[in-house]
């Protein structure tokens, strides 16, 4: 029985869920100019920049023939890898400088919805679209480097699907730096020192006291991974991630980043 003068709505009312929130965030990441212009900017560099290094080597007629054409992806993606570590810290950072959060949340209270939603969203885009990328290019480079070697399956899968993994999981690790830190600028920057800094700092490490450190930070770097994952072995040659070590090994970083930032959200006012 209602009230005298009690409203009902015609309108079914009914809990919302996390479906609910991925459409918003699907709704969200589609409008923003920055998602258009970081990962077009991807598209064109591991578009541009592979096809250039497979004609430069086609052209050069440097012994490929124990190699796969496959492996000149990586220059591509490396330099893509900067457009997914920016959209990844925008996807939420952004949100905190323009106060758009605060009706983000009244919206979806659930703090743990709202993130998850936009790591989902996110992944998904970034998987898609570098490994449909990821693919084009690699068989232009096959096709174009005549006298490399024939790429096995295994190769195929790790410079498609293997890039795509690592690549959505480098963004949401630059989402989780993003939701820690709540500034775009900075987490920006700390993420550049995260793909740079180990591999720069090795190149520096002359003393025979840190030959240990130096091997380590050369081994793990991002974008010796990134080779490792490329070539199906270290890096190096000697120890470090091969194979599809480097998806692992980033998917557990980027899971306890996640945690972390699943915890500060939750602990913190907006």
């Amino acid at each position: 029985m209602t009230t005298p003068h009690s409203y009902v709505s015609p309108i079914p009312v009914r809990k919302a869920h996390l479906g609910d929130a991925l459409a918003s965030e699907w709704t969200k990441i589609r409008s923003l100019r920055s998602t258009m212009w970081t990962l077009g900017v991807m598209v064109l560099l591991m578009l541009g920049v592979g096809l250039a290094v497979a004609a430069i080597v086609s052209s050069s007629n440097a012994p490929t023939e124990n190699e796969s054409a496959l492996g000149l992806g990586f220059f591509g993606v490396l330099l893509g890898s900067i457009c997914v570590i920016t959209l990844g810290v925008l996807t939420i950072a952004s949100e905190y400088g323009t106060g758009m959060i605060r009706t983000t949340l009244t919206a979806c209270p659930s703090r743990a919805r709202v993130l998850t939603a936009k790591a989902i969203v996110f992944f998904l885009l970034v998987f898609t679209i570098t490994t449909v990328t990821a693919t084009l290019v690699g068989l232009a480079q096959v096709a174009m480097v005549a006298n490399a070697a024939e790429p096995t399956s295994g190769q195929w899968l790790r410079a498609t699907v293997g890039v795509g993994l690592f690549m959505a999981e480098l963004g949401l690790l630059a989402l989780a730096v993003g939701a820690v830190v709540r500034h775009s600028a900075g987490a920006i920057t700390i993420m550049i020192g995260v793909l740079l800094l180990p591999l720069v700092a090795a190149m520096f490490m002359f003393s025979e006291s840190l030959a240990k450190v130096q091997e380590w930070l050369l081994d793990y770097a991002i974008p010796s991974q990134l080779i490792a994952l490329y070539a199906g072995r270290s890096a190096m040659g000697q120890s470090g991630p091969s194979g599809w070590d480097p998806v692992w090994i980033l998917l557990v970083i980027t899971a306890a980043a996640g945690a972390g930032a699943y915890a500060l959200l939750n602990s913190r006012d907006v």
